[in-house]
């Protein structure tokens, strides 16, 4: 007679290395982005980050690197999430002209918002002194991506005829990148809505028109 073979206990499967993030990455991003962009990148300690995020230090490190990658991240999430609209407009407006105008509206009712610090991140990143070279070579690339959005804005209405050809489109996304940081900061420093909408009529002033051949 056999005997029975008791059954083997089986292996318990082997745990996950680490201990799981217990936090929502993206909602603590947005308030990354948001105490960078109130005290900008210098004034900005490890401490403000935690306490606004709801994290300790070392899930921070854990989730984003360091204290400039992170300010990198933010900053990549303020344009991916703040800049949609006006890559809609500059994309969807049928003639250049248009499509600047609304943007720069657009603009003046971000930088306007109650929910949110007045001006822009992207353009208050100009002034960090605490950030590497690597960075502020980054955020450099990352405005010109701006300007160069709009330089092919206005080459594609050249193209299409409601830009006069002998403008220069470079030196006019140029201009207008001048008069988007100009109210950011003036935004940031308490201007109202209705000065800057203001402004935004004397830009367009200064944009060249299609001189139309009267009948």
């Amino acid at each position: 007679m056999k005997t029975a073979v008791a059954a083997q206990p089986q292996a318990a499967a082997p745990k996950p290395r680490g201990r799981p993030r217990s936090f929502d990455r993206e909602q603590a991003l947005e308030s990354a982005m948001e105490i960078f962009w109130r005290k900008g990148f210098d004034a900005t300690s490890i401490t403000d980050l935690t306490e606004a995020m709801g994290i300790n230090p070392p899930s921070l490190y854990a989730a984003f690197g360091d204290k400039e990658k992170l300010y990198l991240e933010a900053v990549e999430y303020y344009r991916v999430q703040r800049g949609e609209h006006i890559r809609q407009v500059l994309a969807e407006e049928p003639t250049a002209r248009g499509a600047i105008d609304k943007a720069l509206r657009g603009a003046v009712s971000e930088f306007c918002r109650r929910d949110s610090p007045s001006g822009c991140l992207l353009t208050m990143s100009t002034g960090s002194t605490g950030v590497s070279d690597g960075v502020q070579q980054m955020l450099v690339r990352k405005r010109l991506m701006a300007r160069d959005r709009i330089r092919e804005r206005i080459q594609r209405g050249i193209e299409e005829g409601d830009v006069p050809a002998s403008a220069d489109p470079l030196a006019l996304a140029e201009f207008i990148t001048t008069i988007f940081a100009g109210m950011a900061m003036h935004a940031r420093d308490g201007a109202t809505r209705k000065s800057l909408l203001a402004t935004v009529d004397n830009a367009m002033r200064a944009f060249p028109e299609v001189q139309r051949r009267k009948k």
